[in-house]
């Protein structure tokens, strides 16, 4: 490896779209505007490695708050792997979120590795597929979440996440394309969820609610904003059992897994409110 032509930096913001499309050939099947809403998490987050001047390794350590960090896009050019590259920008990203505790969406067969650094299984994610369309409930408790108090959704989504993250929130549920939905009940927000379009298909995520009936009516809603037949993507904690027999119902079929572990104490989330994941890339 010729370690004096290597640099590790932060992306530029055209490097952000970069980043999609490698995520993209790995078949992460990133949302089509998803760049804009990572880059407000944490500009200087998303950190790329050049040999001589050449990219060939990228990473993201998104700061949240004071205390957390999230790592993903971890991806080393296939040409490049096995030479050290993948290790170096590893090390920059742990060490830019030292001092927090850090989460990860990894893959479940390189658990041992990140154990090297001090990560442990919290619980595993799963991806399932099912197709879009169908009719939406006639339901008035369902609302556009623009029509809702911003502060409202953002005191929500609060015990879904380890630490702050209202700036990325914003920029989240106002993609171009998404459809931001929430579910009322006595007149409070009981639950919310996002659907987005992606390189292939639409992508539900988040989806929180209070309780499996206002989970289902959110999904229903949402899957009807989606194209009749159009690849359809939920993203599960494994160990929610309403999560799961969601999908199930709903004849999904399931993809691969993920392994979400943490650095130190892992937050606890409320999982039994949590029927689909934000994004396996910032959490």
């Amino acid at each position: 490896m010729q370690q004096d032509l290597y640099v590790i930096r932060s992306m530029t913001r055209p490097e952000f779209d970069l980043a999609l499309d490698w995520a993209a050939a790995e078949g992460w099947n990133p949302g089509l505007h998803d760049a804009a809403a990572f880059h407000a998490a944490d500009p200087e987050g998303f950190l790329i490695g050049l040999l001589d001047g050449q990219p060939v390794a990228m990473i993201s350590a998104v700061r949240y708050g004071s205390g957390f960090g999230f790592i993903g896009f971890y991806i080393v050019r296939p040409n490049f792997r096995g030479q050290g590259y993948g290790l170096q920008i590893w090390n920059a990203a742990m060490a830019r979120l030292a001092g927090r505790t850090i989460g990860l969406d990894g893959v479940v067969a390189q658990q041992d590795n990140y154990r090297k650094s001090g990560f442990v299984l919290a619980w595993n994610n799963a991806r399932f597929e099912g197709l879009g369309g169908g009719p939406r409930p006639a339901d008035g408790a369902i609302v556009p979440l623009s029509t809702l108090p911003f502060d409202a959704v953002v005191a929500y989504d609060r015990p879904f996440f380890p630490d702050d993250r209202r700036t990325f929130l914003r920029a989240w549920i106002d993609q171009p394309d998404a459809v931001a939905l929430g579910v009322l009940q006595g007149g409070h927000l009981a639950g919310y969820g996002m659907l987005r379009p992606c390189r292939s298909g639409f992508k539900i995520g988040p989806l929180f609610a209070d309780s499996p009936a206002l989970a289902e009516h959110l999904f229903v809603a949402l899957r009807a904003q989606a194209p009749e037949g159009a690849p359809l993507f939920l993203d599960i904690p494994v160990p929610h059992a309403a999560a799961l027999d969601l999908v199930q119902r709903h004849r999904m079929t399931k993809g691969f897994e993920t392994a979400r572990m943490y650095t130190g104490i892992a937050p606890q989330l409320p999982l039994k409110r949590l029927y689909g994941v934000t994004s396996f890339e910032l959490g």
